[in-house]
């Protein structure tokens, strides 16, 4: 085997009573394991609520996570918002970008321990997040600290920028078997919190299921709170 690719639809739609289950968005990714390990994810994302959003992203990784170089492009409004290359090393993560608000930015950040995870907001990403949380210590809750975005908006439709996060919460809660569009998996149970005073607004709680296996495939989430919307795996494929 050369490589291993996933590929899949994701369905947003909304839980609030006046919109219940109407679609408000959806995402269509790939997930390449390369022979080296090296893990590239990409991206197409659209958020239809306005102003809507289009979000172009490629990841590469390690099999664990930890981020290597990652490019995002994105319109907001049908409007071009910006575009940025990021590249994270042991101790520095830079990133070049143009930006509609601030126009041509360089920026470089120091870092005192390797960055172990760069969010840059496909729903795809979050379940390769959920790699961060060590399952050898069984269910409960862990913190992590390091880590990044590239862009501190919810909906990450601002930058493309580097932004440092100082903490957020990974709680796993167990395995349990969920059937969803896409069938029928053996799932891990994530939950997410503990985003305060870390985002431009806390992130209510989020709940997150993966596949119960090295891949983390993101199954489903659905976010609380103020937000109160539902992610789905609709269709997936693989190929070896």
């Amino acid at each position: 085997m050369k490589h291993k690719t996933i590929r899949g639809y994701i369905r947003y739609t909304s839980k609030k009573p006046e919109r219940l289950n109407e679609e408000r968005g959806r995402e269509f990714f790939t997930i390449t394991t390369q022979r080296d390990a090296k893990v590239v994810m990409q991206a197409h994302c659209e958020i239809d609520d306005a102003p809507n959003v289009v979000r172009d992203v490629v990841l590469a990784m390690e099999k664990d996570g930890t981020p290597i170089d990652c490019s995002v492009r994105l319109s907001v409004g049908d409007q071009f918002e910006g575009s940025g290359w990021f590249r994270i090393t042991p101790t520095y993560a830079e990133c070049e970008m143009i930006n509609r608000s601030d126009g041509r930015i360089s920026q470089k950040i120091e870092v005192t321990s390797p960055v172990r995870w760069l969010q840059a907001h496909p729903i795809v990403g979050d379940g390769i997040l959920m790699k961060t949380y060590d399952l050898s210590k069984g269910p409960g809750k862990q913190v992590l600290k390091d880590f990044m975005l590239t862009s501190p908006d919810h909906r990450g439709a601002t930058g493309p920028m580097l932004f440092k996060m100082t903490k957020m919460s990974i709680e796993y809660i167990g395995e349990e078997e969920i059937t969803i569009a896409a069938g029928t998996f053996k799932a891990r149970h994530f939950a997410v919190g503990d985003t305060a005073g870390s985002l431009l607004e806390e992130h209510p709680p989020y709940h997150v299921w993966v596949t119960a296996d090295e891949d983390y495939l993101f199954l489903k989430a659905s976010a609380a709170g103020y937000m109160q919307t539902h992610y789905e795996l609709e269709s997936v494929e693989y190929f070896n």
